[in-house]
């Protein structure tokens, strides 16, 4: 499942943040870098807070205490795991 697909106030384990494009091209995907370094990386626990009102973009998702405005594009790079043992749905 990807992380653009849940729902607002459930709680999911990040699995892997996909790196689109890497076979096609010898350039980085600086977007799943970029989300990595943030701090998304696999086993972490993310939450949705709330999405918005148009299309549901942008996705307010919190990582910790921090929390990140994501396009839905960026969040359909991260592949969750909702039924995480421990996370709260």
């Amino acid at each position: 499942m990807r992380l653009s697909e849940l729902k607002v106030k459930h709680a999911a384990v990040i699995t892997r943040v996909n790196r689109i494009g890497d076979e096609q091209s010898d350039q980085p995907d600086m977007v799943a870098s970029r989300l990595e370094t943030l701090g998304f990386v696999p086993g972490t626990k993310v939450q949705v807070i709330t999405k918005g009102i148009f299309g549901g973009d942008p996705i307010l998702i919190q990582v910790g205490f921090t929390r990140f405005a994501l396009r839905k594009a960026e969040a359909e790079k991260i592949e969750i795991n909702p039924h995480a043992e421990g996370v709260p749905a």
